[in-house]
């Protein structure tokens, strides 16, 4: 049972991903912030799977609540419409593209370093005293880079949606 649902929610924060960033049947802004709402909810679902109860609670808690809300005040105080179509910036999308295949590349090489192979088995229980002491001393980097990604995440929201001068 646990496969399948982890199958399923897997599934559904990759398709709610998609369709967050190249969503077919609409552009608005408002519905590509609410698709990552839902794949953040997916996210904890799997976390739940992980028996990583707290992280869960805190996904949706901080990243579906606070952080999406922040996102959609943006949005709503920007008074977007349903964008009309934009020429393709020929720059911006081969530069996402070198982006997206050096994290990519980094992903890999990480894995390939690290040495894991598919017989260990993480636990992630635990208290919140230890979690914490975990994540501002072992995983102090990652920790940071997160908040620069939120960074430009919430600079990303901006540009995007602010209208082209005329």
């Amino acid at each position: 049972m646990t496969d399948l649902l982890f199958i399923v929610f897997a599934g559904l924060a990759l398709l709610c991903g998609f369709l967050t960033v190249a969503n077919p049947f609409t552009r608005s802004p408002v519905a590509s912030a609410l698709f990552l709402v839902l794949t953040m909810v997916w996210l904890s679902g799997l976390f739940v799977l992980l028996h990583a109860f707290f992280i869960a609670a805190v996904q949706i808690l901080v990243y579906a609540g606070a952080v999406m809300v922040l996102f959609l005040f943006v949005i709503m105080m920007l008074d977007l419409r349903e964008e009309e179509r934009r020429q393709w910036n020929r720059f911006g999308v081969a530069a996402g593209l070198i982006a997206v295949a050096g994290l990519l590349g980094i992903t890999v090489l990480t894995v390939v370093r690290s040495g894991i192979s598919g017989e260990t088995e993480a636990t992630l229980e635990g208290t919140t005293p230890l979690l914490g002491t975990a994540l501002f001393t072992q995983y102090l980097l990652p920790f940071e880079i997160v908040s620069v990604v939120l960074l430009v995440a919430m600079v990303g929201v901006i540009l995007l949606s602010k209208r082209e001068l005329k």
